[in-house]
Parts: structure tokens; sequence; C-alpha cells
């Protein structure tokens, strides 16, 4: 007898109610692709054209804005959710990693290990912030606590720029293994030979705002939108007994409200939860992905508002008696 009580779809019904939002519009794709990277270049030529020094900083602001969106369409480029039989497009895709500070040989390895293994308690580190127990942060020695505590440390994240891109995405994998991640020291190259270029034809002001702002910008909120998309209050940890792909993408991958404006310049990357259950679906699918699956319709959710920030970054081991994320 059919009650009309529809029962919540969960694990592999789950994820296959998502596949027909999986689909790209490959029109839609190129039109954002290229009015992104149009926007950017013009923005990027406005902080050396400008004569206004105001109109300059406000051109390199809004720079970094254009490249975390541009980043985030990359990012799907990566995942295969859009344009992935266009030669042309991987192509561009990989220039951008490289110019980026984030080349594909490093990028589409740690992330995939990020996405395989979400919220585990052994082997997220790779691609994430790295994650303790309180019991091993307190049995680890006072190195170790100073080197994770430093991974997920506010000032760690706000110079993303430096730690997690200069350092962790190119200097540490070139340096690790230089034969795979050769495209890592390149990027490291290029990015210092238009820095001595822009010194050279710009001055050092032309330095600061086409290049050092942006990134400083685009880093700092990139690296926060992946640490709190992962740590915030609500978020499960599992080992690998309890763990499954579906329950690590609805309960340990947040969905950040954001309005209308940074949802354009963040490219939807807000809608994280649909994202991991699905990597397949084009970024500017996921909010109808949303709308349609009532299964995704209450996620665990955080902010850009400065308060949850701030509870988020409190957070720094994992309470197994209480099953919740802690201070030390």
């Amino acid at each position: 007898m059919d009650t009309g009580v529809r029962v919540p779809r969960s694990g592999a019904e789950l994820i296959l109610a998502t596949r027909p939002f999986a689909s790209e519009q490959p029109l839609r794709s190129w039109w954002c692709l290229l009015s992104t990277t149009g926007l950017l270049a013009a923005s990027l030529s406005a902080t050396l054209m400008l004569a206004h020094p105001v109109a300059r900083v406000a051109a390199s602001l809004l720079s970094a804005l254009f490249a975390l969106r541009l980043f985030v369409i990359y990012h799907d480029q990566q995942h295969y959710a859009i344009l992935d039989n266009s030669r042309i497009a991987a192509g561009f895709m990989w220039v951008f990693g490289i110019l980026a500070l984030s080349p594909s040989s490093i990028w589409r390895s740690s992330h995939n290990h990020h996405h395989a293994h979400n919220s585990r308690l052994r082997g997220s580190h790779i691609g994430s912030f790295p994650i303790m127990t309180s019991e091993a942060y307190q049995k680890a020695s006072r190195g170790e606590r100073a080197g994770y505590l430093f991974m997920r440390h506010p000032l760690t994240v706000m110079f993303g720029y430096l730690f997690i891109f200069l350092y962790g995405m190119c200097l540490a994998p070139f340096i690790a293994n230089p034969r795979k991640h050769w495209d890592s020291l390149l990027a490291l190259l290029v990015h210092g030979a238009i820095a001595f270029l822009l010194v050279s034809r710009a001055g050092w002001t032309g330095l600061l705002l086409f290049q050092t702002l942006p990134c400083l910008v685009l880093y700092a909120l990139g690296s926060y939108l992946f640490y709190a998309q992962h740590n915030f209050p609500g978020v499960v940890f599992r080992d690998n007994s309890g763990w499954t792909y579906e329950v690590a993408a609805l309960e340990s991958s947040s969905y950040m409200r954001l309005g209308p404006v940074m949802a354009w310049f963040t490219a939807n990357i807000g809608y994280h939860h649909i994202h991991h259950l699905n990597a397949k679906i084009p970024f500017y699918r996921l909010p109808e992905a949303m709308r349609a699956l009532p299964e995704l319709q209450a996620p665990k959710c955080t902010s850009l508002h400065p308060a949850e920030v701030c509870r988020c970054f409190r957070l720094k081991v994992w309470d197994v008696a209480r099953q919740r994320m802690t201070g030390c």
C-alpha cells in the first residue's frame, strides 16, 4: 500500500539521483570561461593603465575576485565536469594552472585524493588541512604540535599565497618529486619572470598592484574557503570503519551561505556538499541540483560572517569521545 510518504534517498541511490545534473551545457561553459578570462585581463590591465591610484587599487582587488572565479572554473575542468573533450580548453587550463601556482600534476593528484578521503581521520591530510584527534595531539611532540597548529593557523590561511601555494603547491612537490612535478618548478619560474618584468617595466607599484595584491587576496580567500568547507562547527570525522563517501559529502562538507555577488565570484563553490557528492556536476548546475533534491536542502552551513570565521578557526582537534571538533 502506498502511504504517499517518500523515503529520503541515501548512498548509491542519492548519488544516482544527482547524475542528471552532471552534464554540462558546452556553450555556457565556454561563455563562463571566456567572459571571466576577459574580465580578469581587463582588470589586470587597468592596474597598470589607469591614472588615479584609488582606481588602480580597486582594479587590483577586482582582479583577485575575477581570478577566484576563474580558479573555480579551472577546478571544475580538472574534475572533468566541464569542457572535458576540448583540447583547446585543456591547453588553456594547463597554462592557467601554471600562472595560478596550481600546476595540473599536483592539483589533480592532491585534490582527487582529498575527494576520495574527505573527513577520514587517516589519509585526509593530503590535499587538505591536517587533522589530529585530541588524544594524538596530547601524545605528539612539541615540534609536531607546533607544525600542526601552524598549518591550521589563521595567519597561514591569510598568507596562503606564500605557505599554501608558492610553497605547498609548487616548491615542496618539486623537491619531493622533480620528474613528476616539473611543472611546479615551471610555475615558480614563470611567476618570478612576471615579477621581474613588472618591476623593470612598471616599477614596484606595478608589481604590487598587478601581481602581489591580487595574489594575496585571491589565495587568502581561496585558502579560507577550502578550510571552512571542511573545518566548521558540526563537521564529522570518521575512521575507515565508519566512513562512507555519501556521508562524508553531506556531513563533512559545508554549504557556505553567500550573497548572489559572492556566489558569482566564487562560481558556486559554496555548494560544497553537492560538489563532494558528485564532482562531475558543473558549477553552474549546483544550485539547480539543490533545488531539485530535497536530501540536499538541509546541509551543515557556514558563511563569511566574522563570527563564523572565528568559530571555524577555533576548531583544532577531533575529540573522539564527544564526536566533535574542539580547541586544543
